[in-house]
């Protein structure tokens, strides 16, 4: 049966199953009385989906509040163990892998280090190792929790690079700076026959998922306009505009900063990720005479340069004399980053450009005033006005968060029901979720 509309009677119950679902969600606990007017349902649409969600266990009751001269109302919200998510970042220099009840509360995780499988080659990860790590770690999340992989409703994976899809592999992974050229990546992890056919996987890229994360739940909450970055080895961002919902990857990392420049990753020279990722900048401090630490990870020898060029008082109160090269190198990086910057206000104007990943949250505490002013300078004044600079909130596990938030918003999508029982593909959950929280 259709409706003048042109949607079936069953896209409308799926449209208020996800009304009521996403409500209670982001702002439940929530009485009907209270889902009425947020929903835009009637009393009656109310009363008949909440049913329906309490007798499939996704919906609970939460206690109750008093009302105006009535009986008490019963709160209700959505039940955090009717259904589990996977969360995966394939970073480069480790595989982070969380399992999530349906409140996003962490269950188990999982991390594998890459540089340890073989003497490391920065310009390629092993396929078959990223995939081993993949199916070993979501099995031992499982285990360690006690949960069925029957129970997931999606597995969720951030990756490094450019996702396309086709409809003989599904989602494939081009990702040139780490030598994946055109990988299979969704059909792999189903040959791997580690979960049911029923369980879906949501490949995107990492600096996307970041942005999922920090708009449904950290700094970007709100906001219309914002531009989300990912500064780990590599620099890449998120733009979030009106006309680009859920969000788009942009290789902001491969924007030319300056002609003729370094040798990036990616083959071309000049790339802002040659000057600003974390890898090119212990490269930098090291051919101008610093000392970074060897036989180490990224991490910890970011935190070294860190720790080099601003060095802690001793106990005596005394400070030690800072590495003069290192102070250097992060000064020039921090305006190689706000000419970056600016590159994204002049372009799409956003509200708010928010730093994530690992190298963002190590050095934005360090240098954020400085990359602000820098992105002042050279941005044009009027759309330099109107954006703030910020850290993200969510921290080092926001692209796993994120990850794990798209089989979520498919799930709220479909109504509260599964990929097999909703066969069509309806638009994501967030396009609606979004723009009603910006208006809050």
């Amino acid at each position: 049966m259709k409706v003048r509309s042109g949607r079936t009677v069953r896209d409308l119950r799926r449209e208020n199953r996800t009304a009521v679902l996403q409500r209670l969600y982001f702002d439940g606990p929530l009485s009907r009385f209270s889902l009425g007017p947020v929903t835009g349902l009637s009393s009656g649409s109310v009363s008949n989906v909440v049913a329906e969600l309490v007798a499939e266990g996704l919906v609970e009751e939460a206690g109750s509040v008093d009302s105006a001269g009535g009986r008490p109302r019963t709160l209700l919200r959505i039940s955090p163990h009717s259904g589990y998510m996977i969360g995966v970042d394939v970073g480069e220099t480790r595989v982070r892998i969380e399992l999530f009840d349906l409140a996003l509360t962490e269950l188990a995780r999982v991390e594998r280090p890459l540089e340890t499988e073989a003497p490391r080659r920065v310009d390629r990860y092993d396929v078959g190792v990223v995939v081993g790590h993949l199916r070993e770690g979501i099995a031992e999340v499982l285990e360690r929790a006690g949960i069925a992989a029957e129970r997931l409703l999606g597995v969720g994976v951030g990756v490094p690079g450019i996702v396309a899809r086709t409809p003989e592999d599904g989602a494939v992974v081009h990702g040139q700076t780490i030598g994946w050229d055109a990988v299979p990546l969704e059909r792999l992890l189903r040959e791997s026959r580690l979960l049911p056919e029923t369980v879906p996987y949501f490949i995107d890229n990492g600096a996307k998922t970041l942005g999922q994360a920090e708009m449904w739940f950290g700094a970007g909450r709100g906001a219309r306009n914002a531009v989300v970055v990912l500064f780990g080895s590599g620099v890449g961002a998120c733009v979030v505009a009106d006309d680009m919902r859920p969000g788009r990857a942009v290789e902001w990392g491969h924007l030319t900063v300056r002609v003729r420049g370094r040798r990036c990753r990616c083959g071309a020279q000049g790339c802002l990720e040659a000057y600003a990722g974390a890898e090119a900048l212990l490269q930098r401090w090291a051919e101008a005479g610093g000392r970074p630490p060897t036989g180490v990870d990224e991490e910890t020898a970011l935190t070294a340069m860190l720790a080099a060029a601003y060095p802690a008082p001793e106990a005596d109160g005394t400070v030690p004399e800072a590495d003069a090269t290192a102070v250097a190198v992060l000064e020039e990086t921090a305006e190689y980053l706000g000419a970056g910057f600016s590159d994204l206000i002049n372009l799409f104007q956003p509200e708010r450009i928010l730093v994530g990943g690992w190298a963002g949250l190590q050095l934005g505490s360090r240098f954020l005033d400085s990359v602000r002013a820098h992105a002042t300078s050279y941005a044009l004044a009027y759309p330099a006005a109107h954006v703030r600079i910020d850290l993200g909130t969510l921290g080092p596990d926001a692209v796993t968060v994120g990850a794990a938030i798209l089989p979520l918003a498919d799930f709220f999508a479909r109504g509260g029901r599964r990929a097999e029982a909703e066969p069509e593909e309806p638009p994501p959950a967030w396009h609606t979720t979004l723009r009603e929280r910006a208006a809050q």
